[in-house]
């Protein structure tokens, strides 16, 4: 019975030689099924269609003067926080302006 199995498992490891495939006697998981299969991103990059702002185009061409709401938005609402005294603070131009060294002294 041993002869044969020791046949069998020669068999198996010659196959796996031939035809190129990994030869795993102890049945080990080797996520080799994954491998083997598609890469799901070329597909989905090609279903889903390619987003178009504003944004993008007034970079492409600053000529044409385009305004993005959002960016306008966001800009008011920055010029806001800071006319209210929440904006980030200033940075500091040299080291005597800094915070750190204010708190040192």
């Amino acid at each position: 019975m041993s002869a044969l199995s020791s046949r069998l498992k020669a068999l198996t490891r010659l196959q796996c030689e031939i035809f190129q495939t990994s030869y795993n006697p102890q049945n080990l998981r080797t996520g080799a099924k994954y491998l083997r299969k598609h890469l799901r991103g070329p597909a989905m990059v090609k279903y889903y269609p390619e987003v178009v702002n504003v944004a993008a185009i007034a970079r492409e061409f600053p000529k044409m003067g385009l305004v993005d709401p959002k960016e306008a938005q966001r800009l008011a609402d920055v010029e806001d926080r800071k006319r209210r005294g929440k904006g980030a603070p200033k940075k500091a131009k040299n080291k005597e302006d800094s915070r750190r060294t204010a708190k040192r002294r």
